[in-house]
């Protein structure tokens, strides 16, 4: 993946780059993203299953998504007692939105940066 503005301009992006620079996710949240969508609420256990990997690193690739917006849980009874969570992805169009507003603040940002760029660079 390109490290620079420059590099990315050049190279052939994908959606999931754009996604992964973004919103500071891996691969692997990537992958579980999707699955979530393919395959509904799952638990970690479940979605650990899905991808080849342990409970814990599905758990891990989770709470990066929830941390990021991108998945939520919901708690669930079990009638015997107790409970367990499932996790949620939210939708595609939700996602694009949450990407366009984050893109648009780093402009307005990086415009206010420029506008400064000649006396910080001489102070």
């Amino acid at each position: 993946m390109a490290t620079s503005i420059p590099e990315m301009l050049r190279a052939e992006c994908k959606c999931e780059d754009m996604a992964k620079c973004i919103l500071g996710l891996k691969e692997l949240d990537i992958n579980t993203y999707k699955k979530l969508l393919e395959r509904g609420a799952m638990t970690a256990e479940d979605l650990g299953e899905v991808l080849g990997r342990e409970r814990s690193t599905a758990y891990r690739s989770l709470q990066n998504l929830i941390a990021a917006g991108l998945v939520y849980r919901e708690t669930r009874s079990i009638s015997i007692g107790g409970y367990y969570y499932e996790y949620v992805a939210i939708e595609p169009n939700v996602v694009k939105e949450m990407i366009r507003k984050t893109i648009d603040q780093w402009y307005r940002k990086m415009n206010e940066l420029i506008e400064n760029f000649d006396e910080e660079l001489l102070s």
